[in-house]
């Protein structure tokens, strides 16, 4: 399927009258010409000034029969309807935008050998137009990214709506999987061979494994190149590159000059100060919840861990047994800033990416998209539309939790999981807040004394390996693993399931969801799969915080 996207901006003082015959317009696309498989209109939040027709086509021969009408000439004129055709360019997708956030597609300019984010102020002729639906598939088709609009800084999609192997997949290397290890490893791991797994990206990504990871990398060192005065070779390490040599060579090849000469292209107002420890920014697709995600986090804050005060949360984190510290805020309506205090700097891209998770800000606008006219859900979508599934530091830490509150109120499950800490977790000295322990690992809960037999059983299953709780097993089998040990239900087993990114997961069983759609909760929610996961969180987000 081929989608396409044109921004077309609006005369002044035509915005109202435009949208309106727009959405009139729309659901006659499908009919204007054969292979037209569905047309919409949005508004576009960051950018006023204009409407955002979305086109799907069977096949690019049904795109360029549609763009030949008469009724396609008519409406990109747009001399009677308030629409002005000088700023219009096309991009694809294989994520359709909505009222409720916002699509990242690439165009790229054959004739200048650039890509450029949606908004560059770049006016490309069409012919000479290429699209991609990752900066990564711009990249590897031998494009750089724009000097203007500097794609590298926003948030990027994931391919949610792609088969499940292969989400499955980028979540793994977002992890991690390809830094010490091969395509052939993450293939092992997911059942299949290197070839297979190369083709699949191929086919749905327009890259492999390796393109995708090395982009994230280099998109990452960009930025900390803007944002730190960490030295180059600092931040290549901190990327996740294994050489100088590497680190250089990619830089090159993706953004055309060296990262010395790179980090003197910074703008002033990139560079992040902070008083002790590195700060980095965020990036997030608006609009963004951070009050909601704050509120849940402060209500299963586990004491002498983590703690929210005055808008910041804080948590302690281990890396390779040295402890560090974790410190975030709201930066602005497209970015949180993070300070971290880490022994060392190696690595922290993972650091990074796996923050991204625990909060939530990769975002699926499939998901929205497609629940955004369910009569139970969609009126909770529009009400709170920057709400995100929040996700887990530590996936053993939030398996634990989830146990806890299985058997115990609020108050109850803090407590436990704060004496688990306290008495088995590791000192760390010189903190503030009452923050003084890192949570402990899965060996030591499961040979302590005092620990109930669920939570002790679930920490002997994960540090054998029989309980699986970094992404490689689907929902299903991370279930089935799960309530096999007595003592934990099915609702517990999708809470830890919803807070590792199964999108589909949900706690049918939980007395709040229950309470909302009654005893056949499991029936009613059929027709949100395979976006169960943002569904159950609207519906649990009764007691959170609205946004201002």
């Amino acid at each position: 399927m081929l989608a396409k996207v044109f921004p077309i901006k609006l005369k002044d003082g035509m915005q109202a009258k435009a949208e309106a015959v727009v959405r009139e317009f729309a659901p006659k696309g499908p009919a204007v010409e054969e292979g037209t498989l569905s047309f919409r209109v949005y508004r576009d939040s960051t950018q006023p000034d204009y409407l955002l027709f979305v086109e799907h086509f069977a096949d690019q021969a049904a795109y360029d029969a549609h763009t030949s009408s008469a009724a396609y000439r008519e409406l990109i004129a747009g001399s009677s309807r308030g629409l002005s055709s000088s700023s219009w360019r096309s991009t694809t997708s294989c994520w359709s935008r909505t009222e409720h956030g916002a699509m990242t597609t690439y165009s790229a300019v054959v004739t200048t050998g650039i890509y450029c984010r949606p908004g560059c102020g770049a006016r490309p002729r069409a012919e000479n137009v290429r699209t991609f639906e990752l900066a990564a598939a711009a990249e590897a088709a031998g494009f750089r990214a724009c000097l203007r609009c500097r794609p590298y800084r926003i948030a990027g999609e994931l391919p949610w709506d792609a088969p499940e192997l292969v989400c499955r997949a980028v979540q793994l290397i977002i992890g991690g999987a390809l830094g010490e290890g091969t395509e052939a490893d993450l293939g092992r791991r997911l059942g299949m061979s290197s070839r297979h797994l190369r083709r699949l990206f191929h086919e749905h990504l327009g890259v492999t494994p390796d393109q995708f990871a090395r982009s994230r990398r280099a998109h990452f060192a960009r930025r900390m190149l803007d944002d730190t005065d960490l030295t180059v070779a600092d931040v290549a390490f901190a990327s996740g590159f294994g050489s100088l040599r590497q680190f250089n060579r990619t830089m090159r090849e993706v953004f055309r000059a060296t990262p010395q000469a790179l980090r003197e292209r910074r703008r002033r107002a990139d560079r992040l100060t902070a008083d002790g420890g590195l700060g980095l920014r965020l990036p997030v697709e608006p609009p963004y919840d951070w009050d909601a995600t704050l509120a849940f986090l402060a209500g299963g804050a586990i004491p002498g861990v983590e703690a929210v005060d005055g808008g910041t949360y804080r948590r302690t984190i281990t890396l390779d047994g040295g402890p560090g510290l974790l410190e975030i805020w709201r930066g602005g309506h497209d970015h949180l800033l993070l300070r971290a205090h880490l022994p060392y700097w190696e690595g922290l891209i993972h650091v990074v990416e796996r923050v991204r998770r625990m909060l939530g800000l990769d975002v699926d606008f499939a998901a929205t998209g497609h629940l955004a006219g369910d009569p139970i859900v969609g009126p909770l979508l529009k009400e709170r539309p920057g709400l995100r599934v929040p996700g887990a530091w530590g996936p053993f830490e939030a398996g634990v939790a989830a146990i806890a509150r299985q058997h115990h109120d609020t108050a109850g499950a803090r407590e436990l999981l704060g004496r688990l800490a306290r008495d088995h977790g590791p000192v760390v000295p010189g903190l503030d807040g009452g923050l003084d322990r890192v949570f402990p690992a899965a060996e030591v809960v499961a040979s302590a004394a005092g620990v109930p037999d669920p939570v002790r059983r679930f920490a002997a299953a994960v540090g054998a390996g029989e309980i699986r709780l970094d992404g490689t097993d689907d929902l299903a089998g991370l279930v089935a693993s799960l309530t096999a040990i007595p003592g934990i239900g099915d609702a517990a087993a999708h809470h830890l399931a919803m807070r590792l990114g199964e999108r589909d997961a949900f706690p049918a069983g939980d007395p709040a969801l229950v309470a909302a759609l009654g005893p056949d909760a499991v029936a009613v929610a059929q027709a949100w799969r395979p976006w169960r996961a943002l569904a159950a969180t609207h519906l649990l987000a009764d007691e959170l915080p609205r946004p201002l």
